[in-house]
């Protein structure tokens, strides 16, 4: 029992480092390559600097700052061979995605504020009619819990009124009645 607990620590214990393996080089075009593949025939051993199984990280330093100084040294029509394309490190495809969706959330935000902006105005208008027609004096009925018509009284007007005047004040302001712009 000890003996299979062990085997499977050890087991537990090396799958994750078989998943750390990485190859690590420096490109022609003196770019670092990262990969779990070892890198191309064409890749002198001077460039690579880390392959699964080595722990020298000194000798992968030196190397690289071999190839820092070279790059550094050697002038810019000598580091980008003519007709190769410059990486710019940027997808440009997932950029225009990008750009496409921020385009279409403004666009969807823009509707909205604009649905909102007219379910506004049609609230200041209805409250608008219905205060003229409080203001008019003419007797105005209202159907009670039961389905009879009622007359509203003077209270009751009154009350409807102060209800208009404040759907009014807050629905009719030229900011539509959004918090902060008075």
């Amino acid at each position: 029992m000890k003996l299979l607990r062990l085997t499977l620590l050890g087991l537990a214990l090396a799958l994750p480092a078989a998943g750390f393996a990485q190859w690590q080089w420096i490109d022609q075009d003196g770019r670092k390559v990262f990969s779990d593949q070892p890198p191309p025939v064409e890749v002198p051993a001077k460039s690579i600097l880390r392959q699964p199984g080595s722990k020298s990280l000194a000798a992968s330093v030196s190397v690289e700052a071999q190839a820092a100084a070279a790059s550094a040294s050697a002038p810019q029509s000598a580091k980008v061979p003519p007709g190769v394309p410059k990486i710019s490190g940027k997808d440009k495809e997932l950029e225009e995605k990008k750009k496409k969706a921020d385009a279409a959330e403004a666009e969807k935000k823009r509707d909205k504020e604009e649905e909102i902006a007219k379910a506004r105005a049609d609230s200041c208008d209805r409250a608008k009619h219905a205060k003229a027609t409080f203001d008019s004096g003419i007797r105005i009925t209202r159907m009670n819990s039961k389905g009879e018509q009622e007359f509203l009284d003077d209270d009751a007007r009154a009350a409807e009124i102060k209800r208009l005047e404040g759907v009014i004040a807050s629905e009719c302001k030229p900011g539509g009645g959004k918090p902060g712009s008075s």
